[in-house]
């Protein structure tokens, strides 16, 4: 087993762990492969240990690995005795005038941050004739070096995305602080949950 396979079965196995002790299924909680800056080689390294999702934050980077990886990921989708998906999500900011692109390769939009954005998204979905996923972040930390929306403006924008074709909120995602201390985080994260269950929705922690 090579070095990528083997650091993706131990991320597995902590979040099977992590997962009994919370009492929740392991098949509940989706593993997000963050493949800034990787190679191709590397990522088809991780697809063959058992990836099923591939995010990248930068547009232009994703262009240049899209068409090979895909390729590589429908050899073992088609593979026999395959009941695999395959899936790439954008969790980088994302710029109203790089929205075209983006659905044409994404599948989920973790970053949205902006009614603005939700409008562009929708107007594109709809010339591509399809329904675009998007996450609302939200900034928990109150770090201005952060995007995101302030938690109180959440409800506003869900209730205005529901006049908009071809776009779902299907939940939101924040990013803690840059830390070794997972317990600074907690009340980022837990903020994030209080909000999604006031509002009813899923959050997304990042």
């Amino acid at each position: 087993m090579n070095r990528i396979a083997e650091n993706f079965a131990h991320v597995k196995h902590r979040i099977a762990e992590a997962a009994q002790k919370s009492g929740r299924s392991p098949a509940s909680i989706q593993l997000v492969v963050v493949t800034k800056g990787a190679s191709v080689a590397d990522i088809e390294a991780v697809l063959k240990a058992g990836a099923t999702i591939i995010a990248e934050n930068r547009i232009q980077e994703t262009q240049q690995k899209f068409e090979h990886v895909n390729s590589l990921s429908l050899n073992l989708l088609n593979a026999p005795e395959s009941n695999r998906t395959f899936a790439w999500h954008l969790i980088g900011h994302l710029q109203r005038n790089k929205v075209k692109s983006a659905l044409s390769m994404f599948s989920l939009i973790h970053s949205v941050d902006s009614l603005r954005l939700v409008e562009e998204i929708s107007k594109r979905s709809i010339e591509q004739e399809s329904m675009t996923d998007i996450l609302l972040q939200v900034n928990t930390t109150g770090e201005e070096s952060k995007y995101g929306l302030d938690s109180k403006e959440v409800p506003n924008i869900i209730e205005k995305s529901i006049n908009y074709a071809n776009v779902r909120v299907c939940g939101l995602m924040t990013m803690g602080k840059f830390t070794t201390e997972p317990e600074e985080n907690r009340p980022a994260f837990e903020s994030l949950r209080t909000l999604a269950d006031n509002l009813k929705i899923e959050d997304s922690p990042n």
